[in-house]
């Protein structure tokens, strides 16, 4: 099974995009955010054209999560509580083929000490909780996607020194998704890629992409049971080269 997640940055201007990269890529799974549309504009025809259903949670100008999957997904929740109502829309859980995916797009944080601070350090403290209440680790097969908003590790950035006082890198970002891995997920790329130097994010502003200034900021993460069966991970610069693409890139996962 191929898991992938990507940020999209507005599925109406990636439409496209996205709907060549299923044809190209074929993953069982692809879990999308930053849609920045309704529910409504989501492009659903598009995706069921090239064999895939989708579960969104969509949200006007910003935010939105979606599940897409060439298997049938059940358990949909939307929300980090399990409320469809939650103010921003960055979580979406569904069951497929005996996995519970989430597709999640973390707050970014905005700067370092300030209230969208807080708020993301709060959100990640959250969605531990809900781990925890939810799920068995040491049984339950379980792939956390998406966004993180976090680079782990100095060796996931292309030039650390710039980047480890933000708020993508710092210290309590990086204790936070610690606490949060603590749960019993592992980050299922990072043993295919122990050195570091690959990236999924490159800021469209100072040609990051072109000057290899990249953070792997988007990620899959899976419970023991889940991670033990991956045989494969990849980051798909290719599609960060086309005209007009998302500053991300897709990242995938195979599991046996």
């Amino acid at each position: 099974m191929k898991v992938a997640t990507w940020n999209v940055n507005s599925i109406r201007a990636r439409r496209q995009h996205v709907v060549d990269w299923l044809d190209a890529a074929r993953p069982d799974v692809l879990c999308l955010q930053e849609l920045k549309v309704a529910d409504a504009d989501f492009p659903f025809d598009e995706v069921r054209e090239c064999g895939y259903e989708a579960e969104v949670f969509g949200q006007k100008t910003y935010n939105g999560v979606a599940i897409v999957s060439r298997h049938p997904l059940s358990n949909v929740v939307r929300g980090l509580d399990g409320e469809d109502d939650d103010a921003q829309a960055r979580l979406i859980r569904a069951d497929v083929e005996h996995i519970t995916v989430l597709s999640a797009y973390f707050p970014n944080g905005g700067e370092v000490g300030s209230d969208k601070f807080e708020y993301k350090l709060r959100w990640m403290g959250r969605l531990h909780q809900m781990l925890q209440a939810l799920f068995d680790s040491r049984v339950d097969q379980v792939a956390l996607c998406g966004d993180f908003n976090v680079a782990p590790r100095d060796e996931d950035i292309g030039r650390p020194d710039e980047w480890r006082a933000s708020v993508l890198a710092c210290d309590p970002v990086r204790e936070a998704l610690s606490n949060l891995a603590s749960f019993g997920l592992i980050d299922v790329f990072q043993p295919f890629h122990p050195d570091g130097g690959v990236f999924s994010w490159w800021d469209y502003r100072g040609r990051g992409f072109e000057r290899g200034n990249g953070l792997r900021i988007d990620h899959i993460y899976a419970t023991p049971t889940l991670a033990e069966r991956a045989i494969g991970a990849v980051i798909d610069r290719e599609e960060r080269r086309r005209k007009s693409p998302s500053d991300h890139a897709p990242v995938m996962v195979e599991f046996e």
